[in-house]
């Protein structure tokens, strides 16, 4: 079969690759689309290598049809050849075909097409982990979400509006501002022309502090930010794009029972996504079904582009999330 590997120069080559050998309880996906994540642009910068036990080549997340299932997976799931699945994955999804664990596999909601269902399982198994296990998220709560414009932003805000929650988030610019309104964000801040400091000020003063954080960006704006949140607020960091370095005043962190949380997906145990997974269907997929929570797909590109794909997540435009094509979906 074909990957997309990462060359000494740091290029991407679609390449002839040995066929996955699959272990008991893993089944074969053919792999229809792969959606791209920022953890692929930093593996490929040799700063986040994939887990033990996974391809060389990137891609978090796939959709595809299952082509083969060992016995084991046959006993233990209710899956079966010729399903329609997308699937997260340690890693090896810029491919033709993946081996997958059983559990990590999710039905495509109804109406959604391969290149749609692609772009579920990271992005959204991140934006669940991230409100409801490290967050704590309940209605009436008000989050952060930083890089309005971002394919997890796409996903967390209507997640987060679905579930109850007010949302505010930061842009660039006013053009990017205009074009997530359709996100249904409650304030937009245009961090060209607004501090987001002075924003919190003043949404303190008026009684809707932030309960919940989730950032990207990181820098210093972490500790000036950190006064102005609600008592008990969980700041959830999840990349620093921004930064690596801020300076926090400890006692705003015990006097208003603060949590700052590192958090990443990729590192948690098989079994702990399993049940994300299983929440996602149970509880998210209705809402997707009946179109209150969407993905926003910004590109569409064929797997052997996939240089040009990561262009467009490094320049920072990109608006929802960028997918590959590895094979066109029959219409019915």
């Amino acid at each position: 079969m074909k990957a997309v590997l990462i060359t000494e120069n740091k290029d991407l080559v679609w390449s002839d690759v040995a066929n996955p050998v699959l272990k008991e309880g893993e089944v074969l996906v053919e792999i229809y689309a792969a959606a791209l994540n920022r953890a692929d642009l930093m593996q490929r910068a040799g700063e986040y290598p994939p887990p033990p036990g996974c391809p060389e080549w990137p891609g978090l997340e796939i959709a595809g049809v299952i082509k083969e299932m060992t016995d084991e997976a046959k006993a233990q799931s209710k899956w079966k050849v010729g399903d329609r699945v997308c699937a997260l994955l340690g890693g090896g999804g810029y491919a033709e075909y993946a081996a997958v664990h059983h559990s990590m596999l999710m039905p495509i909601p109804k109406g959604l097409s391969m290149i749609e269902g692609a772009a579920l399982p990271e992005a959204f198994a991140t934006a669940y982990l991230n409100l409801f296990i490290e967050g704590g998220a309940k209605a009436g709560d008000t989050l952060l979400m930083h890089a309005g414009a971002s394919g997890l932003a796409s996903v967390i805000i209507p997640m987060a509006k679905a579930f109850g929650l007010r949302v505010i988030t930061t842009v660039l610019s006013e053009q990017i501002a205009k074009s997530i309104v359709h996100l249904n964000a409650d304030v937009v801040v245009d961090t060209s022309t607004q501090s987001i400091v002075d924003v919190l000020k003043a949404e303190e003063k008026e009684g809707r502090s932030i309960s919940i954080a989730i950032d990207c960006l990181g820098s210093e704006k972490v500790g000036e930010c950190l006064p102005y949140v609600a008592y008990g607020c969980r700041w959830i960091m999840i990349a620093t794009l921004a930064g690596d370095i801020t300076e926090v005043n400890l006692r705003t962190l015990f006097m208003k029972n603060i949590r700052l949380i590192g958090s990443t997906l990729r590192s948690k145990p098989q079994a702990v996504k399993a049940q994300i997974l299983s929440s996602l269907v149970k509880e998210v997929w209705p809402k997707v079904e009946s179109g209150q929570v969407r993905p926003t797909i910004y590109a569409i590109l064929p797997i052997t582009q996939a240089e040009q794909a990561h262009a467009l997540l490094e320049k920072g435009k990109s608006v929802g999330k960028v997918v590959l094509v590895v094979r066109e979906e029959k219409k019915c």
